[in-house]
């Protein structure tokens, strides 16, 4: 009997080959998705020898792509994303319109006409969540501020591509498009952009009111059975039912879809445990979604039109890069944000390909645009993790050697500094905390319950204006640059606590701390085991490992329970 298996061949060929490349490419001290990349490659149809099914490929990315945007969802609350509403918005908007007339900039210089012009530019504009959150989870720096406001940025240029998708076939006949294969063309385009603007906020006011109801009842329902198995099916159900129902019901992406139901599903106390459960799926997924990237690029192309392709390469990783950088930091935000914010855009992805798949079967863009924005996009996302290697070397030079860098640092910020008005209690042995996350915001509770005085440093100025506006001493900054310390009085402090997750930033910390004032005590908290036994080791302060420290009190509570009848 003859049996249809390109659904296991698929998945077989493509763990196989990742698997073998991604090792090959560790071994070599490459980035294991370029290994992925590259057996796309090898068992895509550009390459002679086995090849698998594209189609069925391209929808098991898909699923990687909602469970990984399910993921981050339950670790994004909204009111991080409304944190960064002030620089993502408008950063994302203004960024993805100078990449877009970059990117027609040299499809003009080509010949290519205005319709195809603007579908390649805007393929160009939108970089690839999948990428970002892989990259951004594998320096620790997810949770971080920088994360958060890269994050946030993403997520706008999803809704703005959101909008784009809807809009372009209506606009296909005016762009140039063939009058056969302008779809929807009969509908006016104010109704069109009112529709979609209706879809769209309904679906994210149904997921508001409903949804951060209804989705945690979900989840505690289930976990009352106490089986394992259903809360895992629970969870990726609520994962891709929802993505798919976005889209079917309210035309929003998949992405966005199982993003917002990660966001609403983290109301639930058992918002961690899902993200557990999930996180084997939304990894092996998520290699498929670099296979399938594979499978689509030919390399001919690189052969056929090199030039073209260092034009794109370089819009890609150094134009949209600049004018990212630049937005952040007309923001008067720090240096370090602005470089990973910039390495974070340097790719694009899957909704590229979606775009230029559009525009491709809308006649307005032709198949050398296609092979050239996946040309752009397999070389950027196998770059990515170099760039995002240079954030630190080029930051260092860059203060080093430029004065106008070192002045952007020193710039007059009204929250870089304590007001001239603060109490003295606030400046002479006083707790620094480092970070109002909800670590942080907790321990400012407590200091606040007891009249501890303390000073907030913070990456986020619209946090410290808020904080400023309760009458809460705070600085905006990165508490890694000595200056933000300063402004803080560590000098005089009495004890300095940072209660973020990067353990990056923390050793800077720790220096300058110390530097000023040798017999400050120093706290801080670490997710990582590695992480809090190397910081023990180097005698940097008290460290607190969360599971240590969870299973810390869980031990104290039973033993309080039962040693005093130990000697009944």
């Amino acid at each position: 009997m003859d049996h249809d298996i390109s659904l296991i061949t698929t998945i077989a060929a493509a763990f196989g080959f990742a698997l073998v490349l991604g090792f090959v490419a560790e071994r070599l001290k490459v980035p294991a998705l370029v290994g992925y990349l590259v057996a796309g490659i090898a068992i895509g149809p550009a390459t002679p020898g086995f090849v698998a099914d594209i189609h069925t490929a391209s929808q098991l990315s898909e699923i990687g792509v909602m469970l990984l945007m399910f993921g981050v969802g339950l670790h994004f609350s909204l009111d991080d994303l409304l944190a960064v509403r002030r620089i993502a918005l408008p950063g994302a908007v203004v960024q993805m319109g100078l990449a877009t007339v970059l990117g027609m900039g040299v499809a003009w210089w080509w010949g290519w006409g205005l319709g195809a012009a603007l579908v390649f530019g805007l393929s160009l504009s939108c970089a690839s969540t999948v990428v970002l959150l892989k990259a951004l989870e594998a320096r620790g720096v997810l949770d971080t501020m920088n994360g958060r406001i890269a994050v946030g940025w993403l997520v706008v240029e999803d809704l703005a591509t959101v909008v784009i998708l809807v809009l372009l076939p209506p606009l296909a006949g005016t762009l140039g498009a063939p009058a056969d294969s302008a779809v929807g063309a009969a509908d006016p385009l104010w109704k069109t952009i009112g529709k979609t603007l209706l879809e769209v906020t309904a679906f994210i006011a149904l997921m508001l009111i409903a949804g951060r109801r209804v989705l945690p009842w979900l989840l505690w329902q289930v976990a009352r059975t106490g089986s394992r198995e259903l809360f895992t099916l629970s969870v990726i159900a609520a994962a891709i039912g929802i993505a798919y129902g976005a889209a079917q019901l309210f035309s929003v992406s998949f992405a966005l879809g199982a993003f917002f139901a990660g966001m609403m599903m983290r109301e639930s106390e058992f918002s961690h445990r899902a993200a557990e459960e999930s996180l084997p799926l939304r990894d092996a997924f998520s290699v498929l979604f670099f296979v399938a990237v594979g499978m689509l690029f030919d390399p001919a192309v690189v052969v056929d039109h090199p030039l073209q392709v260092l034009a794109v390469v370089l819009i890609i990783i150094v134009g949209k890069s600049l004018a990212a950088m630049a937005l952040v930091l007309a923001f008067r935000y720090p240096l370090n944000t602005a470089l990973t914010v910039a390495a974070s855009l340097a790719q694009i992805g899957e909704f590229s390909f979606i775009l230029a798949g559009l525009g491709l079967s809308l006649g307005l863009l032709p198949q050398t645009g296609m092979s050239l924005v996946l040309a752009g996009a397999l070389i950027s996302i196998a770059l990515n993790p170099l760039v995002f290697a240079t954030v630190k070397p080029i930051r260092e030079w860059t203060l080093k050697h430029s004065e106008f860098a070192r002045r952007l640092e020193r710039r007059e910020d009204p929250y870089a500094e304590l007001p001239t008005t603060t109490a003295r209690q606030y400046l002479e042995g006083q707790v620094v905390l480092v970070g109002y996350g909800r670590v942080g915001r907790r321990i400012a509770q407590a200091l606040s319950a007891r009249g501890i005085p303390f000073v907030v440093a913070e990456q986020n100025r619209e946090q410290v204006e808020q904080l400023r506006s309760e009458g809460v001493a705070a600085v905006a900054g990165d508490a890694s640059e000595p200056a933000v310390l300063i402004q803080a009085h560590i000098a005089n402090a009495a004890m300095l606590v940072i209660a973020t997750p990067d353990p990056v930033n923390v050793r800077p910390m720790v220096a300058t701390a110390r530097a000023l004032n040798p017999a400050i005590e120093i706290v801080l908290r670490t997710h990582s085991e590695d992480d809090s036994r190397l910081l023990r080791n180097e005698g940097i302060g008290t460290i607190f490992y969360g599971e240590e420290e969870l299973a810390k009190g869980m031990t104290g509570h039973v033993l309080e329970r039962f040693i005093p009848h130990a000697g009944a």
